[in-house]
């Protein structure tokens, strides 16, 4: 089966991101490569480009990327023409983002000129039953982006109390039925010696669907749990954390920042994390400091944008995206 998948944003957020064509960039989010081609485009050498991400498949993608680089064109002509950014430098980490200081380090890379952070799931990870991502088709409940590594949401599921499955479908999810959601998980594992364990997407969105007892028009009554489940067993939001502060610090002055968001949870973490870097710090008025002496922010925040009605409509999935860009303005 052939997943498509596209990219949301892509112009928006390379026009906001490479500001230097020698520059050296990140894309935390390598997906299928949709950011990170554009990013190539615009590049020459001695430009740099370093990708993450901790999907096996992914990888494979980056890596025919790499190999269709060097091999040589074909062409009739005695000196084939380059492809533009040819001469940019390229590379992959099988990990996730929040490895980027260790990552940069490891290469010998200084301050970079932009990082972009397209967060969430890709079309290919959402649309593939055997991921587990979606209550739409019935598949193992893994949900792990890397499925090489770490605990799938069926094996957490088993083994969770009641008050940690409330709280992850609460807090992740915005769920206000989670005790009840959480009830119902841990009452079907104690049937798990006549009935198996809680392994198939299918049976828990019906199980979500059976303790839910309203839901807003147009939404499954598993889309909440599944978005807990997901960033639970992925630990997206404290990855996400951990990448923003380390940002400001990797960046390069004038160096870019770009996150785009899918959901709330993460648009406020980034928002939040904008404005503290960017707003003067509190002082005590009672201290004898004159304007010049008040230390600047580091960050400046450049803007916010949301998917264009055209975009939308040809890719649905852009509808909940939110782009907000940084730049870093002092040390």
């Amino acid at each position: 089966m052939i997943f498509q998948h596209r990219t949301v944003l892509l112009d928006d957020a390379v026009d906001a991101l490479v500001w230097r064509t020698d520059g050296t960039y990140v894309d935390g989010t390598f997906g299928r490569g949709g950011h990170s081609r554009e990013i190539l485009n615009r590049l020459a050498f001695p430009g740099r480009l370093l990708a993450f991400d901790k999907d096996p498949e992914a990888i494979a993608a980056a890596d025919a990327l790499i190999a269709a680089r060097h091999a040589p064109a074909a062409s009739s002509s005695p000196v084939p023409a380059r492809a533009a950014g040819a001469d940019a430098g390229f590379d992959i980490v099988h990990d996730s983002f929040a490895s980027l200081s260790s990552a940069l380090t490891e290469r010998g890379i200084g301050p970079v000129s932009g990082i972009l952070l397209d967060l969430g799931v890709s079309s290919p990870q959402v649309d593939d039953p055997a991921r587990g991502f979606s209550f739409r088709f019935d598949g193992p409940l893994d949900m792990r982006m890397d499925p090489t590594r770490g605990e799938s949401a069926a094996d957490w599921l088993a083994r969770a109390p009641l008050d940690e499955l409330t709280k992850v479908i609460r807090d992740y999810g915005e769920e206000r039925f989670a005790f009840q959601i959480a009830k119902a998980i841990v009452a079907r594992r104690a049937e798990s010696e006549q009935r198996g364990p809680l392994a198939r997407t299918g049976e828990l969105a019906a199980l979500v669907a059976h303790a839910v007892k309203t839901r807003e028009k147009g939404q499954n009554p598993a889309t909440r749990t599944f978005q807990a489940l997901r960033i639970h067993v992925n630990q997206e939001l404290a990855e996400l954390q951990i990448t923003l502060e380390a940002a400001l610090d990797c960046l390069e002055r004038g160096g870019r920042l770009v996150v785009i968001s899918f959901h709330s949870l993460e648009d406020r973490i980034v928002k939040q994390f904008m404005h503290k870097h960017a707003s003067a710090p509190e002082l005590d008025r009672r201290l004898p400091l004159r304007a010049a002496d008040i230390p600047a922010p580091p960050m400046k925040r450049l803007g916010r944008l949301r998917a264009s009605d055209a975009e939308v409509a040809s890719n649905p999935r852009a509808r909940s995206a939110v782009m907000r860009i940084a730049e870093k303005v002092s040390a």
